[in-house]
């Protein structure tokens, strides 16, 4: 077997980033007539959908049998099914840049989760760029002289609790790694199974799907675009360091900030959220290149 060049896993990394970018703000025109969680059902179920497609030509019988899929099955029960409710829920009241900014702290929230249940230390690196981040979301949350902001406060609850479950469901996944070294699999099973929580929710609350044709077809593409991010991003740790990836796939509130400004043009930039996307990008980029957590 040939080696892979030394600059895929930066092209592959790119890659993730900026569709992610794109997916978000598919979403945000999606919400332009639909309500979240319309569009997270609808998302998730088109990338489980996504999965599937090519599953018969990657996917092993003997994989199902595993406890790697259990583990799985657990990551799907909240991500992507609770983790694209909120950030959808946050594009709506914030907009997709500032949504896509706070909710690049996964880092974070994995990097305190490995010193809570693992034991380990807090360096200078990741104090620092933990620091940067919360200069971040001071700026954007804090108003002096009673200026009002365009979201309540307590919205700030929903980006970062996207984040906080992106962040869960990685020990989990590694763990399930052990079992079935399958990114495609993981990402399979946990899809399926939120799209499946997404129905049953759906059922249960005797809800119906709002919004019109337009809005779906948005949430859809988001979804399909989603899954490609994912498995862009998976590949390109399948090819190169954690240290290489992680750090590029965090530029992607930049690319939501650019594609906002001169593609879809549904959304208000301020200084504000400028300098949040400039504190919280490089102290997500500090966090992931002190190594995985």
């Amino acid at each position: 077997m040939t080696s892979a060049p030394s600059y895929l896993p930066v092209v592959l990394s790119l890659v993730s980033a900026f569709m992610f970018a794109l997916s978000i703000q598919c979403q945000n025109m999606g919400l332009q007539e639909g309500e979240p969680r319309t569009g997270a059902m609808i998302g998730v179920v088109a990338s489980a959908l996504a999965y599937w497609v090519f599953a018969p030509f990657v996917v092993q019988a003997g994989w199902w049998l595993t406890w790697g899929t259990v583990l799985f099955c657990i990551v799907g029960l909240f991500r992507p099914s609770v983790s694209s409710s909120l950030a959808m829920a946050s594009v709506r009241r914030m907009g997709p840049t500032l949504t896509s900014g706070l909710t690049a702290t996964t880092p974070i929230f994995a990097a305190g989760t490995a010193m809570i249940l693992l034991g380990e230390r807090l360096t200078p690196m990741t104090a620092a760029g933990t620091l940067f981040v919360v200069a971040g979301i001071a700026v954007i949350a804090l108003r002096p002289g009673g200026v009002a902001r365009s979201f309540p406060l307590w919205a700030l609850a929903l980006p970062l609790g996207a984040a906080f479950f992106r962040a869960l469901g990685h020990p989990i996944t590694k763990l399930g790694y052990d079992s079935v070294a399958s990114p495609f699999f993981a990402g399979l099973v946990s899809n399926t199974v939120s799209a499946l929580v997404l129905l049953a929710t759906l059922q249960v609350r005797k809800a119906t799907i709002t919004g019109g044709v337009a809005s779906y077809r948005w949430f859809i593409a988001a979804g399909l675009i989603n899954a490609a991010s994912l498995y862009s991003l998976n590949l390109a740790l399948a090819h190169g360091p954690l240290l290489v990836v992680a750090p590029i796939v965090a530029s992607s509130p930049v690319f939501v900030m650019l594609l906002g400004l001169l593609v879809f043009r549904k959304e208000t930039i301020t200084w504000r959220t400028v300098a949040t996307i400039a504190l919280v990008v490089p102290g997500v980029m500090l966090v992931a290149m002190n190594g995985p957590g």
